[in-house]
């Protein structure tokens, strides 16, 4: 079948980021800088090389200095979800947002990840994987092999149709890597309260209805500050290696 459009995102970005202190003392984390570029620019900068027109930012921590980084971009056009009152999670601070994004599905992104392309662009083969007949989650997933800074383990298990199970840590499990498109019905009747994505990922696979899609090229996590000077130089090994 053709893909939908995909032309909506959301970009999480109002998380405290205590693990990067001292840096975040004085910035919210989205926008600290890896190889010149802030983490939130890396995210908008993907979405508009994919053709996204429309990215909702949620907002929590120092969230003036978000708005202000963000009010003149035009490449995708960014609206502020603001969470100042309250800090929702990941689930939460989406189904806030949902006035601003709409009814059709979209794009999920994680503000503190990012990856370098293999191949082929990542985002767009995502959202050409996307099946809403299939599927209501479809989440991009990494190799452990293929990934800098992640201290963590696996997430989920890929099965031989894409469907996907929790990994439980399995060593040949893959890593869930920030990026996802969902449909907005999986979060009709959601109340707007602090809540996490994780609910919703089980809830799916449950229903035999969560998908990955493996990555080609290498991603790159950035939790702490001792963690930046990794992600560079991955960034700089990954663009040397083309």
């Amino acid at each position: 079948m053709t893909a939908p459009v995909l032309d909506t995102a959301m970009v999480l970005a109002a998380g405290l980021g205590k693990r990067m202190r001292p840096i975040t003392d004085t910035i919210p984390k989205p926008l600290v800088k890896v190889a010149g570029r802030t983490l939130l620019d890396w995210a908008l900068d993907g979405l508009a090389e994919t053709g996204v027109t429309r990215a909702v930012v949620n907002v929590h921590y120092f969230p003036e200095q978000i708005v202000a980084h963000v009010a003149g971009r035009q490449h995708p056009r960014v609206a502020i979800s603001d969470e100042s009152a309250e800090l929702l999670d990941s689930a939460g601070g989406i189904v806030k947002a949902l006035p601003l994004l709409g009814a059709s599905p979209f794009f999920i992104l994680n503000a503190d990840t990012f990856w370098i392309d293999g191949a082929r662009p990542n985002l767009p083969a995502l959202g050409l994987a996307w099946n809403p007949a299939r599927m209501d989650i479809l989440l991009m997933l990494a190799d452990m092999q293929s990934a800098t800074g992640h201290s963590g383990k696996s997430d989920f298990l890929l099965g031989a149709e894409g469907r996907l199970q929790r990994s439980k840590g399995a060593p040949e499990g893959l890593i869930y890597a920030g990026a996802a498109v969902v449909h907005p019905r999986i979060f009709d009747g959601a109340a707007v309260v602090p809540q996490s994505l994780n609910l919703y990922f089980d809830r799916a696979i449950e229903a035999g209805r969560l998908f990955g899609w493996r990555l080609d090229g290498h991603w790159i996590t950035v939790g702490t500050p001792d963690a930046i000077p990794a992600a560079e130089a991955a960034v700089k090994a990954a663009w040397e290696g083309r």
